[in-house]
């Protein structure tokens, strides 16, 4: 069973770009999951299961959410947790997704498939950031908070730390090179808007912030040369120079 939910994070991988068009969807109303017919967990599952592989998300979540509500602690429920988170993302639902992601880490904290929950989590975040979409298409919003993707970045460390067997390892990698990147840009625009208004000691200092958090990034050289340009103007020429002599040896 969880081969399938690996199958389908993967499938997630190449159309999270596109998933900001997605309509959202609440959590069903009650009055939806009573209409779900009176079934066996089993058969319920077997619906869901059909429905969620056929790609109908809402009624997926229906069938799902009525399993949830009418055998919560049936030999179903991790696995129907694991399926809804799949199914609110496909659809999403960002809060939702957070939601159930954080209860399932909480109520089952040794799960052997936390990696997934983790990897999930990451991919939620970055969505709910709204640059994948916007960079696809070539939008520059390296100026928006980027507190969604600290929360991303987290979540995948903590599977790449915690996991190192897990199957989204590689992925996770992947992304994290992006957000990474992401990070260090967004400081990087703050560091240049505090010196186009003469804040030169804040510049400065986002430019060293990234030289000592973001030196995997490939803007360190554009920190150093902020860091060596905002020195200069407030007079510390030997930090401005000790900037610009890194700078030149990084790009050996």
């Amino acid at each position: 069973m969880i081969m399938n939910l690996g199958k389908r994070a993967f499938a997630i991988v190449v159309s999270a770009s596109f998933l900001g068009l997605a309509a959202c969807s609440s959590a069903p109303e009650q009055e939806n999951i009573e209409r779900v017919p009176n079934k066996s967990a089993q058969a319920l599952y077997d619906d869901a299961k059909q429905t969620l592989d056929s790609g109908l998300y809402a009624r997926a979540i229906e069938l799902l959410s009525a399993i949830n509500s009418r055998y919560p602690f049936g030999p179903y429920s991790r696995q129907v947790q694991m399926d809804l988170v799949f199914a609110h993302y496909q659809t999403g639902n960002t809060e939702q997704v957070l939601a159930t992601i954080d209860r399932f880490i909480r109520l089952n904290p040794n799960h052997k498939n936390l990696d997934y929950m983790y990897y999930m989590r990451g991919l939620v975040n970055i969505k709910a950031d709204k640059n994948a979409f916007q960079e696809y298409f070539g939008v520059d919003r390296a100026d928006r908070d980027a507190s969604r993707t600290r929360v991303a970045f987290q979540d995948l460390s903590t599977l790449v730390k915690s996991y190192p067997s897990s199957p989204y390892i590689l992925e996770a990698k992947k992304r994290l090179g992006w957000l990474l990147n992401r990070m260090a840009r967004y400081e990087i625009k703050v560091a240049q808007y505090y010196f186009e208004r003469e804040a030169f000691l804040a510049a400065a200092n986002r430019g060293k912030y990234v030289v000592e958090h973001y030196s995997q990034s490939s803007y360190l050289n554009d920190a150093l040369l902020i860091m060596e340009q905002s020195y200069k103007k407030l007079g510390l020429n030997d930090l401005s120079e000790n900037a610009k002599q890194t700078r030149v040896l990084n790009k050996r």
